[in-house]
């Protein structure tokens, strides 16, 4: 007989001690052999097979799972059928669905590395998901096809999940298609993590205080937002304090403290400069130069911020201080640097901005958390706390205290 392998299994007949060699057909018999080896060697393949439907092609394509980095949107195409699409782009971007380019069953594989979100968007063909269609970065699915027309999009395959942590919530909300949770912390405490995965993080280091007498004003704090990932554990979470006012006159400002949650760090602020050419910090941002005769340097910005501003020649009034997003005005009586606008608890708030200088007749304005300079015997205005604002520089006069800088922060965000 033929073998009906492998659409069924073969039932051979065996002989027994007592039959004779022609019952069965000893013929027969080693044409069943044979054609049943031939058809498990065809299903298993040869090595290196190209026959889609042998053993050695299915398995060596679920060891492989080639992969395509994709750095702009795209549309899927027959041969991505059992790829991983990977997509890596600092913005927005879609892959699309088409009707009739993949049969029932096929799979592809899609994860996104890049910091800007990928959409799976339904172009000819319907696509179906219980979540969101959404993938952010570091996350990932399957896109399983029911038909050539129709696929299903499951979240979470390849992808790492978000940590959770245990602590009560500042706030939750919704956002493109996610929810999450926050933790706000004004204060130094602890985060405590029960499942480890990725989260979002905001640290901010206190800001320095601006010079007193032709003060120029204080660094921001180091800015640091990005997505990190967090062990189960308990963190210690240190919110560092803004750099306090100066109260001598002639003396430069004090830098802030380091904000930190696990190893990751937002710098102290440098503190401003002050009258008789005394430079400005460094720090996260660096302080703006103080007035006088000969000119001063401001603080370098080191690695989260910018930095102040420098007074060249004689100028009785201070520079401005660096802030997260911009340097501080280099001329007398300068402003503070612009600082940056985070979303990450769903309220856009601009943080880390520099004080302004101040001195005889000039003083700087400042945003974003840093304190204005002043003039004559105005005290400058200090940073605003949790901001990691800088504070302002002080004017000429005796009785003029700088502005103090503003305390850092730490927020951390998850996804839920």
């Amino acid at each position: 007989m033929a073998t009906s392998y492998p659409a069924s299994l073969d039932s051979f007949t065996n002989p027994t001690a007592v039959d004779t060699l022609d019952s069965p057909p000893h013929d027969t018999q080693h044409a069943d052999a044979n054609d049943a080896i031939e058809a498990l060697q065809a299903k298993v393949g040869v090595d290196g097979s190209a026959v889609t439907t042998s053993l050695d092609y299915k398995v060596a394509n679920l060891e492989s799972r080639p992969v395509e980095t994709k750095i702009a949107s795209y549309v899927l195409v027959a041969a991505d059928v059992n790829k991983r699409i990977v997509m890596n782009n600092a913005g927005a971007t879609t892959i699309t669905v088409n009707d009739g380019v993949f049969a029932a069953g096929d799979t592809v594989w899609i994860h996104n590395i890049g910091a800007g979100t990928t959409t799976v968007t339904a172009g000819t063909a319907t696509v179906n998901t219980a979540g969101s269609l959404d993938v952010g970065q570091w996350e990932g699915g399957s896109l399983y096809f029911t038909s050539a027309s129709s696929a299903i999009f499951f979240r979470g395959g390849g992808a790492v999940s978000s940590a959770n942590f245990t602590d009560t919530a500042t706030g939750t909300y919704s956002s493109g298609g996610k929810n999450y949770k926050y933790l706000t912390f004004t204060a130094s405490g602890t985060l405590t993590v029960d499942t480890a995965g990725f989260a979002d993080i905001l640290v901010i280091g206190g800001g320095g205080s601006g010079g007193r007498g032709r003060g120029g004003g204080g660094g921001a704090g180091g800015y640091l937002e990005r997505t990190v990932y967090l062990t189960a554990a308990t963190h210690t979470v240190v919110i560092g304090g803004g750099g306090a006012s100066q109260t001598v006159l002639d003396i430069k400002g004090n830098n802030g403290s380091d904000s930190y949650v696990d190893v990751f760090v937002g710098l102290a602020g440098g503190a401003g400069g002050a009258y008789n050419n005394q430079g400005g910090n460094s720090g996260g941002s660096g302080g703006g130069g103080g007035g006088g005769t000969a000119g001063s340097l401001g603080g370098s910005g080191i690695s989260q911020g910018n930095d102040g501003g420098d007074i060249s020649g004689s100028n009785l009034n201070g520079a401005g201080g660096g802030g997260a997003s911009a340097v501080g005005q280099s001329t007398g009586g300068g402003n503070g640097g612009a600082g940056t606008t985070s979303t990450i608890d769903n309220v856009s708030t601009g943080r880390g901005g520099g004080g302004g200088g101040g001195g005889d007749s000039a003083a700087g304005t400042a945003t974003d958390g840093g304190g204005a300079g002043a003039t004559g015997s105005s005290p400058g205005t200090a940073g605003t706390p949790n901001t990691g604002g800088g504070g302002g520089g002080s004017g000429a006069g005796g009785g003029s205290n700088s502005g103090a800088g503003g305390s850092g922060v730490v927020i951390v965000r998850v996804e839920v």
